[in-house]
């Protein structure tokens, strides 16, 4: 029998089985259909002896949903790009776009933030700038908000997306009754909490209670997202609340990325009076993504009003360490490039997690580390979404998403400075049964990327 492909003498890693052995998978049709130690053959083989293969990475927080971006996360091993922060408002065209174009699998949530803009006509392109972002929705917009969120979900959103650090004007009532919506569908709720660090008021210690209430009084599943980035020095705390809901008996999960420093738009509500004294920065800490310039008082001044990336480094690093390590974490790396410049997190996230922490400073096991990037994320989306159970495993019947690496070398090389420049060691990307990376380079003229959509 032959396969359409082979993958030979590699080393399959299976978070969800535990399975660690030397097999050769055979892939038809886009699934996996056998893993053995007997010899196989294939129109097309992958010579992965003295590699790892594992699930294709599933990037439950990716904004950067294009080509350019598509082609650096698949060399750092994703093959599901997932937009479910933001998200979209109209969810059918979205995928439209995207249809028969991608190099990676992709989805979208329909987002709070996309809705409310559009209801408020906030002039605001990806993040509000004006009412959306300040001001309370009347009954009627609220009314609307709710509208279209259903609608999105309906379309087949696969989860309902805020950014509530984005939307202050947003009542504790209206995310309350959006994630009623949520609920409905059985839909996750993916937000980016209100507040921020330890400090009181707008903590995140506070903003997490929020949402762990909301989930608890309506019943949708929540998923907060980047903890470390929002919980900062109170990301232990966080976590803690987290894991007290989940003892409890709610569904909420989290994740991370392993960076010190985020990235956002500079004239975003972030950036409000009183940032530096929350936020315990200042100036300084400011990166503008483009030049890689640190910020004065002058140039943050022109920057805020022309808009742009800013790189902020805000997040001490134990609180990342304490994020990664954790149990309840799945990795992500919400981010994207524009014209090769942004943040290093785009190209190396799931690099760095399988250079730095599995075998330099030895604080993640392969086999967590692999969970993390693959099975934790499919598992966060297949209640609402069952074409995630067959992702984020190998075994028979599931998808021929792969990453085949060499982990005695796999390391990420993005930085600050350069964030576009591919990791060392991640070796073959298959998406779908095709390989989509060989030998580290991206296959050109292809898109196998699928579509994921609730059902």
């Amino acid at each position: 029998m032959t396969y359409d492909l082979a993958v030979i003498g590699g080393r399959v890693v299976d978070p969800e089985s535990g399975l660690d052995a030397i097999r050769n998978v055979g892939v038809r049709n886009g699934r996996i259909e056998t893993l053995t130690d007997a010899h196989i053959e294939g129109n097309a083989v992958i010579d992965a002896v003295g590699l790892v293969v594992a699930p294709g990475f599933i990037d439950l927080h990716s904004h950067g949903q294009d080509a350019e971006n598509y082609e650096v996360q698949a060399r750092d091993g994703v093959t599901t790009a997932l937009e479910l922060e933001v998200g979209a408002g109209d969810i059918d065209s979205w995928y439209e776009r995207r249809a028969g174009n991608a190099l990676v699998n992709f989805g979208a949530s329909v987002g709070h933030i996309p809705v409310r803009i559009d209801v408020m006509d906030d002039p605001g392109d990806f993040l509000p700038v004006a009412d959306a972002a300040y001001r309370e929705a009347t009954s009627e917009e609220l009314g609307r908000i709710k509208e279209g969120i259903e609608l999105g979900l309906r379309r087949g959103a696969l989860a309902v997306g805020f950014g509530l650090d984005y939307t202050r004007g947003c009542s504790r009532w209206e995310v309350i009754e959006v994630f009623r919506i949520a609920a409905k569908y059985g839909a996750p709720c993916h937000v980016h909490i209100r507040g921020k660090g330890h400090k009181e008021p707008m903590s995140g210690i506070e903003a997490a209670g929020e949402v762990i209430a909301a989930s608890a009084v309506t019943g949708a599943p929540l998923h907060i997202v980047h903890i470390q980035s929002t919980g900062m020095h109170a990301t232990g705390n966080t976590l803690a609340m987290i894991r007290g809901a989940r003892e409890r008996g709610l569904d909420v999960t989290t994740e991370c990325y392993p960076y010190s420093a985020g990235m956002t738009a500079i004239d975003s509500a972030l950036f409000s009076e009183g940032w530096q004294q929350k936020y315990g920065i200042s100036y300084d800490s400011l990166q503008w993504a483009d030049t890689g310039e640190r910020l004065t008082s002058s140039t943050f001044a022109e920057y805020r009003e022309t808009g742009g990336m800013v790189i902020v480094h805000s997040t001490p690093q134990d609180a990342v360490d304490t994020a990664v390590t954790s149990p309840l974490c799945a990795i992500a790396t919400d981010g994207f490039l524009r014209g090769g410049k942004g943040h290093p997190r785009t190209a190396g996230t799931y690099s760095l997690i399988l250079g730095r922490y599995v075998r330099e400073r030895r604080m993640l096991s392969l086999s967590d580390a692999l969970a993390k990037c693959s099975l934790m994320p499919a598992q966060r989306l297949q209640d609402r979404t069952p074409a995630f159970a067959r992702k984020g495993r190998i075994g028979t019947g599931m998808d021929a998403d792969l990453v085949i690496f060499n982990p005695d070398t796999v390391v990420d090389n993005s930085t600050y400075e350069e964030p576009s420049l591919s990791p060392t060691g991640i070796e073959y990307v298959v998406v779908g049964g095709t390989s989509v990376v060989e030998r580290g380079e991206v296959v050109e003229g292809i898109a196998p990327g699928m579509g994921v959509r609730a059902s």
